[in-house]
């Protein structure tokens, strides 16, 4: 049987990540995965988490299986803080999922088994695993346009491609900071997208990934608010891995969202199918994390301090790239960097350009020019800037 495996295609993103672990260089710089560090480049975990964990700790609750939709008090909470106040979580189902990961298979899946061989548009680009986990499910693939030749969001381009949309289409929407770009609609193009969609009755999947990180949480939480005030029918994956700190222990959650209850009355079933069938329930401890801080006044106000904290570090080492490269006279580059938000951004650099900062500098991305923003201690961003001046003064040959 092994035999007739063929090769198949590697992760790009642990690709590169094996490749940075066999780097022997001292100065290698790893700006591949999309993980907060420090300024030692440490991940640490938040002081409300840890708080957190010492309490259920000291409750020793059991590890009883918690069921097929998971913590349904976590479930509640992800409602509550998504859709906010308002009647939108009166007409949502959620459950627990392994990560955003899961509930953007989950939901795939939802959508594949409701209507199968349904047009899913993603971005170009896109975050790198979109594309795999939709046509795993057995959906089509199309995509829209996200930047202009400057590199800003194109507004005008997104619209024309999404006009082509069909009624019962699905459109996967960043709520906020874009992966990779870090580019996002402005408030006005996002009012258009929802007009868009209750025009022309394709329904909005939305990934929330970053939420916190770009201009703060309730303002990244606000396009995706929108869209759940005009249209009838949504979806939204939810990830807890970024702003809570809980990348192993893969925390996130799946919405449905109906014109009505009635309209969502085997939706959870169908989910709870789904899920059975791909790893049958998800992991307790960070769901029960999370509850403790959103349920908690005092552990939410420090989360939300801690967030903001994270989303400072982050703003602070984009300004910084940007004055550096400023200073290194590449100004009109660095104008665009200004403008992006989030974890990552684009580096004005092309494909054969990243090559040669990750083997003449150490400076590991992809090499479509995404740059994990909040991966650089502070004190090496002039090396970063070097870098990236230097393999722009020798253009791409």
């Amino acid at each position: 049987m092994l035999e007739l495996l063929l090769p198949p295609p590697v992760d790009p993103l642990w690709d590169l990540t094996e490749a940075y672990g066999a780097d022997a260089r001292p100065e290698r710089l790893n700006l591949v995965l999309g993980v907060y560090r420090d300024q030692t480049g440490g991940t640490p975990v938040m002081a409300a988490v840890r708080e957190a964990e010492i309490r259920l700790a000291e409750r020793s609750a059991s590890k009883e299986y918690r069921g097929l939709s998971g913590n349904t008090a976590f479930n509640r909470a992800m409602l509550s803080m998504v859709l906010g106040p308002g009647g939108a979580a009166e007409r949502a189902v959620a459950v627990q999922t392994v990560a955003g990961s899961g509930a953007l298979r989950l939901l795939a899946d939802l959508i594949c088994r409701t209507r199968p061989g349904t047009t899913v548009w993603i971005s170009n680009p896109a975050y790198v695993n979109h594309r795999p986990i939709l046509e795993a499910a057995g959906l089509t693939v199309r995509t829209y346009g996200w930047l202009d030749a400057e590199g800003l969001f194109d507004t005008a381009g997104m619209l024309r491609d999404l006009g082509e949309a069909r009624r019962d289409d699905v459109v996967l929407l960043q709520g906020c900071c874009h992966n990779p770009t870090g580019v996002d609609p402005s408030a006005q193009a996002w009012e258009a997208v929802a007009e868009l969609a209750a025009e022309h009755g394709w329904v909005p999947f939305v990934d929330l990934a970053y939420h916190g990180l770009g201009d703060g949480l309730e303002a990244d939480l606000a396009a995706t608010r929108l869209l759940a005030e005009r249209v009838p029918e949504m979806l939204v994956a939810i990830s807890c891995s970024k702003n809570f700190g809980l990348y192993s222990d893969r925390t996130g959650c799946a919405v449905v969202l109906g014109a009505s209850r009635q309209s969502l009355r085997h939706v959870e079933t169908a989910l709870q199918n789904a899920a059975r069938t791909l790893y049958s329930m998800p992991p307790e401890h960070g769901a029960a994390v999370v509850t403790a801080i959103l349920e908690d006044d005092g552990l939410r106000a420090l989360w939300r301090a801690e967030l903001d904290g994270m989303r400072a570090r982050i703003e602070d080492n984009r300004r910084g790239l940007t004055a550096e490269l400023t200073a290194l006279g590449w100004g009109a580059r660095a104008d665009v960097l200004a403008r992006q938000k989030g974890m990552f951004s684009m580096l004005p650099l092309t494909a054969r350009q990243m090559l040669r900062l990750r083997s003449r500098f150490a400076i590991y991305g992809t090499t479509a020019g995404r740059i994990n923003i909040a991966g650089i201690p502070a004190h090496r961003i002039p090396c970063l800037a070097q870098g990236v001046a230097a393999v722009l003064g020798e253009g791409d040959g």
